[in-house]
Formats: C-alpha cells, structure tokens, sequence
C-alpha cells in the first residue's frame, strides 16, 4: 500500500461526486435532449468518460480495500 495518494474518504467522496455528477447529466440530456454536431461529443463523450472513469476508478480502489 503507498502512503501517497487518494485516502479512502477521499475514494468515497470521488464516487459520490462521480455518481452525482452522471445522474445530472442524465437529467440534463433527458431534459434539453441529445444535443447535436460538437457540443454531443463534449458533453456525452467527455463528460461521461470523465465521470464514469472516475467513478470506476474509486469504486474498483474501495472494493478492493487499497488507499
């Protein structure tokens, strides 16, 4: 285990904001609807990747029980 990095509260907190930060996209994309030419790919693609890799990234931390 390194002693540098993300704590355990810090890896919650990552996931919630993750989790928060997609279901508000959701809302968003299912109020506005899907947006078209440029602004789909940087809201959907990047947005989702950011918040999903994110997400994955502290949960797969927290299940495995590392810092």
């Amino acid at each position: 285990m390194s002693k540098y990095g993300p704590t355990r509260k810090e890896h919650i907190f990552r996931l919630c904001f993750s989790l928060f930060g997609l279901s508000l996209m959701l809302v968003a994309l299912l109020y506005r609807g899907i947006p078209t030419g440029p602004a789909l790919f940087e809201v959907g693609v990047m947005g989702g990747l950011f918040f999903s890799g994110s997400a994955i990234w502290s949960a797969s931390k927290l299940i495995k029980g590392q810092r």
